[in-house]
């Protein structure tokens, strides 16, 4: 249905009817892209512009956790390196890693950070941990513009394989957009479980191969594949070091498959509780 407006352009009318929401769900998911970006950039602003160190905190704490987590891994529980300095190990791990922990807590407090938006304004609430992504992404490409130069001075060039590095970002993506959207659904019935969150990405860090190679546990491997990241996290590896450490074929498919069942299954839970978030957030 449309409507003239004085100027004579016709613009859209929205009407909102009871029952028929799926069916221009995903329509309005599209119209209002302009919102997602609104909100991403809003965040970003927040993020950059309106902190005390800015920029520096995204050069700040992956310097820092590559220190320690080198020191940890590296010296004292001495995990093998193949010939690699074990910085740049610990930094291609690091760098998945925080882009999943970005979106993943990003997308899981999305909705309760934004109830005076979602208690007033009609959208598709979907939109709201979709915008988390974008400013998740903006930290990555910070940290993997400074971490480029570094691999590149005491590690070598990266081969053709970085070419394959934007598709293990999107694995990544996926990962944490999916478990992202079960933790912000339960979040607004059940306060606690905003709380799981930073207990997981507690937990995750050591259970992921950030500080580790897993080509060097061959008798562990086929467990840790078992965390989906790990596949991310041996993908990325493989693009930035320009294929001098293995690609576990195996457990990247198990990575693609989780990815799959956390995403449809995040949308659908999502989606049969989504009309009740304004009503009890």
């Amino acid at each position: 249905m449309r409507l003239a407006n004085p100027d004579s352009s016709p613009v859209p009318e929205i009407v909102l009817e009871a029952g028929r929401g799926s069916t221009h769900y995903w329509r309005d998911l599209w119209r209002y892209r302009e919102l997602a970006g609104f909100l991403a950039w809003r965040d970003i602003k927040v993020r950059y512009k309106q902190a005390a160190l800015g920029v520096a905190w995204a050069i700040l704490q992956p310097a820092i956790q590559t220190v320690l987590l080198t020191f940890v891994f590296g010296k004292l529980a001495r995990m093998p390196d193949g010939g690699l300095p074990y910085a740049l190990i610990v930094l291609s791990g690091l760098l998945p890693w925080q882009l999943f922990t970005a979106a993943f807590s990003g997308a899981g407090n999305s909705l309760v950070g934004n109830s005076h938006l979602i208690s007033k304004v009609y959208f598709p609430r979907l939109l709201v941990p979709i915008s988390c992504l974008a400013v998740a992404l903006v930290d990555f490409g910070v940290m993997l513009a400074l971490a480029l130069p570094v691999i590149f001075i005491f590690g070598g060039a990266p081969g053709w394989q970085l070419l394959l590095l934007p598709l293990f970002v999107l694995l990544a993506l996926v990962i944490a957009f999916g478990a992202g959207l079960w933790i912000t659904a339960l979040t607004v019935k059940f306060r606690d479980f905003r709380f799981i969150t930073p207990f997981i990405l507690q937990i995750g860090m050591f259970v992921t191969p950030v500080g580790f190679r897993t080509d060097f546990l061959p008798n562990w491997r086929d467990l840790i594949a078992l965390n989906p990241l790990a596949g991310v996290v041996d993908g990325v590896r493989w693009c930035l070091l320009g294929g001098r450490t293995e690609l576990y074929l195996p457990g990247l498919g198990i990575s693609v498959v989780i990815a799959a069942i956390l995403l449809a299954s995040g949308i659908g839970y999502f989606r049969r509780t989504e009309r009740q978030f304004a009503d009890v957030i």
